[in-house]
């Protein structure tokens, strides 16, 4: 099982471009299910949970073909099994994104019940509720969701959800744009992945407005075509590395990415102490000698990103002063708490809230991934730590960051892969 080996100590400096946006991409790959014409895609990154979702996708009847760099091309005309087996499935949460597009598009589908990130219940339910409004047939029997389509075709429904899910959002907005009359989905998730992948549903002749805000409307149509489609930057990718030279001390300068996206994290970078210059695709960052400790409390999008919160805790755990972070969207999502203090850190847990006092050094260790951002984290407090820090597991890290050695490597740090 792969390591990643990193001495500490070196400030990150330099230019690095960032990566198409994972959790844009995932449901995006779905999106092919729903026609029988080529779909193009551009900007998609090269990653561990990329390549689960195309074999899964592959062995449905999808052929895949690759696209000059990081381009796709996905024709689903010989779709022919709409089954999302176990083994394929258990690794990866987004594997449920197939649901919808089968439903709609094949009339049936027989999918595995996700694995991926230990990092608390993320139930499904929201899905099946929403797919039974709009008149699915579901039953959920050893280990798998078994679902049809009621008289042929999905019908037009209003859903409200119980909870802001983006994957539950996606999904029904995926099932409802080839489904009879109009689709109403209230307490919708507003993430920009979710609008991003409304962009590309549109742009195969979909109709949908409201995306991006908490209640979206989508007129199925009878059929969609193909087309072409640039993922999005990666956000959380753009986030993590703006974190890394934070901590260091250091000056990057990132390309090919928006922070259009980021203002929760831009401005709690800004209360550390950092400079920031934003381009229209491009931001840089400059970080003080000393940052400041600041407390964060993850919600859904547009406020702090749960997916940041990790990286936030490594910061904090060098920082002048105490902060509170507060986790409201996953239950179990400081497993990396005890991994930073086996490095020096002083953080004390209470059920959804860890206070940071900022140490004057970590030093170096053994520790273990437990989650893709937790994984992010350690590697910021390897990046700062004195000595040599060993990251075990790192396949978390290759499900969500794409070159991840490489891209510090260019901006002056020493890490390497090992085995």
């Amino acid at each position: 099982m792969d390591r990643l080996l990193i001495q500490g100590g070196t400030p990150l400096c330099g230019e690095i471009a960032i990566s198409g946006a994972k959790n844009a991409a995932l449901p995006i790959l779905c999106a092919c299910l729903l026609t029988s014409e080529p779909l193009q895609l551009s900007n998609v990154p090269q990653l561990r949970d990329i390549s689960t979702m195309l074999r899964l996708i592959e062995q449905m009847g999808v052929e895949v073909s690759p696209d000059g760099s990081n381009g796709l091309v996905l024709d689903s005309k010989g779709l022919n099994n709409p089954l999302a087996p176990y083994d394929m499935v258990k690794t990866m949460r987004a594997s449920i994104l197939v649901l919808g597009p089968l439903l709609a598009r094949h009339g049936e589908a027989r999918v595995s019940l996700p694995g991926g990130c230990a990092i608390g219940a993320r139930p499904v339910e929201q899905h099946i509720r929403g797919l039974q409004a709009m008149g699915a047939e579901i039953t959920v029997e050893h280990g798998y969701i078994q679902a049809k389509a009621g008289a042929g075709r999905l019908k037009g429904a209003c859903i409200v959800t119980d909870m802001v899910t983006v994957t539950g959002t996606e999904n029904l907005m995926m099932a409802a744009v080839l489904a009879e009359g109009e689709t109403i989905i209230e307490n919708a998730a507003r993430e920009p992945e979710v609008v991003d992948l409304a962009n590309c549903l549109v742009s195969m002749g979909a109709q949908i407005s409201g995306a991006g805000t908490d209640k979206i409307r989508i007129r199925g149509v009878e059929r969609l075509h193909g087309a072409r489609h640039a993922i999005m930057a990666d956000r959380i990718e753009t986030g993590t590395y703006l974190c890394a030279a934070a901590a260091t001390g250091g000056s990057i300068r990132l390309t090919g990415t928006s922070a259009a996206y980021l203002d929760a994290v831009v401005d709690k970078l800004l209360d550390t102490g950092c400079d920031i210059v934003i381009e229209r695709e491009a931001i840089t960052l400059n970080a003080p000698q000393k940052l400041r400790a600041v407390s964060i409390r993850t919600s859904p999008y547009p406020a702090f990103p749960t997916d940041m919160q990790a990286q936030f805790m490594a910061i904090n755990c060098i920082a002048e002063g105490s902060a509170v972070i507060r986790e409201t969207i996953f239950e179990n999502r400081f497993m990396h708490a005890v991994e930073l203090i086996r490095m020096g850190a002083d953080i004390r847990i209470d059920a959804s809230n860890a206070m940071v006092t900022g140490v004057e050094r970590l030093d170096g260790a053994t520790v273990m991934a437990t989650d893709l951002r937790a994984s992010a984290s350690l590697v910021i407090a390897g990046l700062v730590a004195q000595g040599e820090t060993v990251i075990d597991r790192i396949y978390h890290l290759d499900r969500g960051y794409e070159r991840i050695e490489e891209k510090l490597g260019q901006l002056g740090a020493h890490v390497r892969r090992v085995r």
